[in-house]
């Protein structure tokens, strides 16, 4: 991969140089291979510290994340799941400009998306209208039939979102992908903050960086307005201690100080939820659920699930308890649903979609099954209902078997797979203490993705967390930045209009 000559300033060591890969938009160099105005403050900090000094720094970071805990869980490692969350100390900065864009485009995305809910589990105008196949809302895996004619609180279906964006060569944000069932990350936010304000402070507030540490209370709030009363009963419902996200389960829980629950710490009587407590049953208002739909409730949706509660839905149908995020919103999810949201937000809100996102391919279409299948190795095949980062096929890195297998499987199931040109992921540096192309330690780009996340309550009225998941492919050259597949994190520095200045 050819790279642009480094121009960065000449007050930096050689093993501080850093080089962009060409063809892609890099967050600290411009095209002319310049440093950007806000990232020649981080190198000079870099430089000051000198080599050793920042090694230190990234050796401090992963002793913090140990000594805490913060882990995940890779399921298809049989040599031992349970891993540290790799994470870099160089941060990713944001400029107010880009940020005030962010916002607006998910807001307004997030609003068309609880409209859309509201309808597909009501009056389905959008379906009589032809504007989404029905077949296609009807048949995902993640349609909850039981949630039709059901009103939920302030007609808000989305509580908690994460919507993962990623620049394109220009630097503009899309949408590459909606997680709205129960999205995870957002502990890694705090934490990675918590870490750069330890090893980074002056540099924190030299540069004007907005603060996130303020989110347990905003998820506290909006889901306190979604029950009757003022002092509201919550709970955190988690899989358990095997579960990939259950360290943020704990952690939210505890940063907001509400219980931590599993589905054998409740049971619904007469209707209502019930927390059990040494001085007895403590009456559940407001459920922030961490287990997906089909395992809630074992008396409505799988039979064999002990993770939920039995009767929860009932409580639900009640009236006497709000779910965040309420039940079936898991369509949005879907893959193929993605294709449709710029119909969505035109529908009902009469606007153009303010963030674009990739175009894609629908296998179910039979026009673009074909062209899928004479450009497989050229696209990205993802499966419908995927999440993780498992069973997506990134075409020119596929085998010839891995093609072949990828060919028999969207034949047999068209309708389980979409397909988008492969994006060329915008590039960070990354403070590497081995492996490194110059042999050395030093810093070397690896592409990114960005994770913001948003919390709605029954106002409607969404508030994005003034930073997010920056996700990195640690690998060199790999565009796959999910942690189950071998990424890792950035802080995210966010700063306050003129901050960046």
């Amino acid at each position: 991969m050819q790279s642009t000559p480094d121009r960065n300033p000449s007050w930096l060591s050689d093993w501080l140089a850093y080089r962009a890969p060409e063809g892609f938009h890099d967050g600290c160099l411009d095209a002319g291979g310049t440093a950007r105005d806000q990232y020649r403050r981080v190198l000079h900090h870099l430089e000051r510290l000198g080599r050793d000094g920042v090694a230190r720094l990234q050796e401090d970071a992963e002793i913090s994340l140990l000594n805490q805990g913060i882990t995940f869980t890779v399921y298809s490692d049989s040599q031992g799941t349970e891993r540290i969350f790799p994470f870099d100390v160089v941060p990713r900065l944001v400029s107010s400009r880009e940020w005030a864009q962010v916002e607006a485009g998910i807001a307004q995305r997030l609003r068309a998306v609880n409209l859309f809910l509201d309808d597909i589990y009501g009056a389905q105008r959008i379906l009589r209208d032809g504007i989404v196949p029905t077949d296609l809302v009807v048949n995902s895996s993640f349609f909850c039939r039981e949630m039709h004619g059901l009103p939920v609180p302030g007609g808000v279906w989305v509580h908690v979102a994460g919507i993962d964006l990623i620049q394109d060569e220009s630097g503009g944000f899309l949408v590459l992908e909606d997680n709205l069932r129960v999205p995870s990350g957002v502990s890694y936010v705090l934490e990675n903050r918590r870490i750069t304000s330890r090893v980074m402070p002056d540099l924190l507030a030299r540069l004007g960086v907005r603060s996130v540490d303020h989110y347990p209370q905003l998820l506290l709030d909006a889901l306190g307005s979604l029950a009757p009363g003022d002092s509201p009963s919550i709970a955190v419902l988690t899989p358990g201690v095997y579960n990939s996200a259950y360290y943020e389960h704990s952690f939210l829980a505890a940063a907001m100080g509400v219980e931590l629950v599993e589905g054998q710490d409740l049971v619904v009587s007469q209707d209502v939820l019930y927390m059990k407590t040494t001085e007895g049953l403590r009456r559940v208002d407001v459920l922030y659920r961490r287990v997906d739909d089909a395992f809630l409730d074992p008396l409505v949706f799988r039979s064999d699930s002990f993770l939920g509660v039995p009767g929860l839905m009932h409580a639900y149908r009640a009236g006497n308890v709000v779910l965040a995020n309420a039940p079936g919103t898991g369509v949005v999810d879907d893959k193929a649903m993605y294709g449709y949201l710029p119909r969505i937000v035109r529908y009902y809100l009469d606007e153009e979609p303010l963030l674009p996102q990739v175009p894609t391919f629908l296998c179910r279409d039979a026009k673009d099954r074909a062209y899928v299948l004479d450009h497989l190795a050229e696209l990205v095949l993802k499966p419908t209902d995927g999440s993780g980062g498992y069973g997506v096929l990134v075409g020119p890195q596929a085998s010839r078997a891995e093609l072949g297998e990828a060919r028999r499987a969207l034949l047999a199931r068209p309708e389980g797979w979409v397909a988008q040109p492969v994006q060329r992921l915008a590039t960070l540096p990354v403070w590497l203490s081995e492996g490194r192309e110059a042999g050395s330690p030093g810093l070397e780009a690896r592409h990114v993705d960005l994770r913001p996340f948003a919390v709605t309550g029954a106002d409607g009225r969404s508030n994005l967390l003034p930073g997010g998941l920056t996700r990195v492919a640690l690998n060199r050259g790999s565009l796959v930045v999910n942690s189950s597949q071998g990424g890792g994190s950035k802080d995210t520095w966010v700063f306050y209009d003129g901050g960046e200045e």
